[in-house]
């Protein structure tokens, strides 16, 4: 019975892991959405801004601001913001599938106990719903206008890295962005951090 439960268990996480990686995987493919807007009535961001909720977001790169799509018709694998994203969920996804290796590993050891094979799984298994929450909050995103997106979520809070029009994220942007994090986690605002890339 143990041994069934624990490959029930090692199937259904696989499972996860499986459609995490599609949807990843198809949100990669997918065709952008024309870039949000910003109210040019705002004034301009400073590197790091707070708004009344306690909710922060800052500026992340260097030098001249670039826009939010390329209308130069150069090569899209030139922009460096581009770049910044793929680089990012590269990166993110190669974290994840190493932990979930090692995890794995651990979890199939015969020397293991089974309070450790036992946390292995929850880990594996939590880094499977991260991985959807953030496919699911990515999407949200971009349907809202933003043509890029990257979510890391933890248990302590998550990071959205979205591109910033020249005028920096309006309060109505950053305001979308929070919405949508809060309805898709149980995160406060606190947790909730939101970095422009330019």
């Amino acid at each position: 019975m143990k041994l069934f439960r624990r490959n029930a268990i090692i199937l259904t996480v696989i499972v996860f892991v499986c459609v995490a990686v599609y949807l990843n995987w198809a949100y990669n493919n997918g065709e952008g959405i024309d870039p949000l807007i910003a109210d040019t009535n705002q004034p301009e961001a400073s590197d790091v801004a707070a708004d009344d909720s306690g909710m922060f977001y800052e500026h992340s790169g260097e030098g001249d601001q670039i826009p939010l799509s390329d209308d130069t018709g150069s090569d899209e694998s030139s922009n460096p913001v581009q770049d910044y994203f793929a680089n990012a969920r590269l990166s993110r996804q190669k974290a994840r599938d190493s932990a979930v290796t090692i995890l794995r590993e651990t979890s199939e050891s015969t020397s293991a106990s089974q309070e450790v094979v036992d946390e292995s799984l929850s880990a594996i298994a939590a880094m499977a719903t991260y991985s959807l929450s953030e496919a699911e909050i990515e999407s949200l995103i971009r349907a809202k206008g933003f043509t890029e997106c990257v979510a890391f979520l933890s248990d302590d809070g998550i990071i959205v890295t979205v591109p910033a029009p020249y005028e920096g994220l309006s309060s109505a942007a950053v305001a979308k962005i929070t919405d949508i994090v809060t309805s898709e986690t149980v995160l406060g605002y606190d947790q909730i951090k939101i970095i422009e890339v330019k």
